[in-house]
């Protein structure tokens, strides 16, 4: 039986099966009472919230690395660049009945060195239908939000990938229609869930996904066995290659939880250049996967820990040939004024060059303390991602401060650190420094 078959069965062997959710001891019981308690308590049938969002960044310029060259090779802006960012992001949601509506629109002004620049987008919108607690079917825009990791995700394979930097950021989704079918057991396998995904890719419609006039299809098997979280996964179509996956989730202790998640990709293609600036091409099946901790301290320190494995990932040598290829490129539009080589390079940077954490493996490590020294709605961090490759890496401190109701202020810096021929040591930046403050209403 083919991977499209084993769909059609497992989909109608929940269909036809399926029933409300019957309670099978306390944790269930405590579910069915929350929700009847929310449900008393909201009266409106539509929710309104969102956020205003001021965004002032200071870069610190590495003029000797190799994506400096590539951005500014035609300009001299000095040492330092501002950048101002205002953002709105309005959601909203209506239900009636079994039917909802949700919708998260995002609309950014951005001041910098090339003048203004403004972009709206729709970040999710979907209507749902809920005929029972067991079935749900959502279509639209929305985001899907597979996978266990914090700052990566192997087995996102519909979804954008997150900014490890700032993984809890809201990503923007992809028009498709999805559904949940749900079951419930006693015994060791306490919850069975099937979620399958249709997603299209013509012209306008999800252009940015891969190949175009194609149906791509995806599904994710859901197990609760043995207190542990469990995902088989798949995606078969031809905007991307198919890929195949599994992840987990399970707490050792109440304040201590383990993750992981795989992913088998096959016929991945790879594009780099050597030192000449000759493009190649590599094909092959590659295998991604991340394991990772949560720890809570009896201090209520939060510790992550997580290591990522990119399978599709540049080596060390194909790195320093394109920064070689930069060096060459820029040398040779110092002695004559020709900038094809280097806006080439810009456009491999562009690309797959400058996508977060091109390489091959990656350690994440961030701690954060819930209110210390007794100072309400103040949450100090510190995060590092550490490229296990060629040694470079970044560190993040990180200031969260709420003053007074709906406001809330961040105050961070990056510092980026690396030899020459490395990822972080060929950053456009040595540092950048950022000032977030928004302003939420609703609720």
């Amino acid at each position: 039986m083919n991977v499209v078959g084993a769909v059609i069965v497992c989909v109608w062997f929940l269909f036809v099966t399926a029933t409300p959710l019957r309670a099978q001891g306390e944790h269930e019981k405590l579910l069915e009472e929350i929700e009847k308690e929310i449900a008393q308590t909201v009266e409106r049938p539509y929710s309104l919230s969102g956020f205003l969002e001021l965004q002032p960044i200071l870069f610190g310029l590495d003029r000797d690395a190799a994506f400096y060259r590539l951005n500014f090779f035609d300009r001299d802006d000095g040492d330092l660049l501002g950048q101002y960012n205002f953002r709105v992001r309005p959601e909203g949601s209506y239900r009636h009945g079994m039917f909802s509506l949700f919708a998260r629109v995002d609309s950014r002004l951005r001041y910098d060195y090339q003048g203004w620049d403004e972009q709206t987008r729709l970040f999710e919108g979907f209507a749902s239908v809920k005929p029972s607690p067991s079935l749900a079917v959502d279509l639209g825009k929305k985001v899907v939000k597979w996978g266990k990791g914090y700052a990566w995700n192997p087995v996102a394979f519909v979804d954008r990938p997150k900014n490890p930097e700032d993984p809890e950021e809201a990503l923007e989704g992809f028009y498709l229609a999805t559904g949940n079918v749900i079951r419930s057991f006693a015994g060791p396998l306490k919850t069975l869930a099937f979620t399958p995904v249709i997603l299209p890719v013509y012209e306008h419609v999800n252009d940015d996904f891969g190949a175009k006039q194609h149906v791509n299809a995806a599904a994710k098997l859901y197990f609760l066995l043995y207190d542990t979280d469990i995902d088989l996964l798949a995606f078969i179509g031809g905007s991307r290659t198919a890929r195949y996956g599994v992840d987990f989730a399970k707490n050792l202790r109440t304040n201590l939880e383990i993750h992981g998640e795989w992913a088998y990709l096959t016929n991945i293609e790879t594009r780099f250049v050597n030192a000449q600036g000759q493009l190649l091409s590599r094909t092959a099946e590659v295998m991604s996967y991340l394991v990772g901790l949560r720890y809570l301290t009896p201090q209520e320190t939060t510790v992550i820990l997580e290591y990522y494995r990119n399978g599709p990932g540049f080596t060390p040598r194909q790195v320093e040939d394109f920064v070689t290829f930069v060096d060459t490129s820029d040398d040779t539009f110092q002695r004559t004024g020709n900038a094809r080589g280097l806006e080439r390079a810009r456009t491999l940077a562009e690309g797959p060059y400058g996508r977060p954490n091109p390489m091959r493996q990656y350690l994440y490590v961030r701690a954060s303390q819930k209110e210390p020294f007794d100072i309400l709605y103040f949450t100090p961090a510190l995060t590092s991602i550490v490229n296990l490759t060629d040694g470079s890496f970044n560190v993040i401190p990180e200031l969260v401060y709420s003053p007074v109701t709906n406001v809330e202020v961040r105050l961070r810096g990056v510092g980026l650190f690396g030899g020459p021929g490395t990822e972080y040591g060929e950053r456009q930046n040595d540092f950048r420094l950022e000032l977030r403050v928004r302003y939420f209403w609703g609720g």
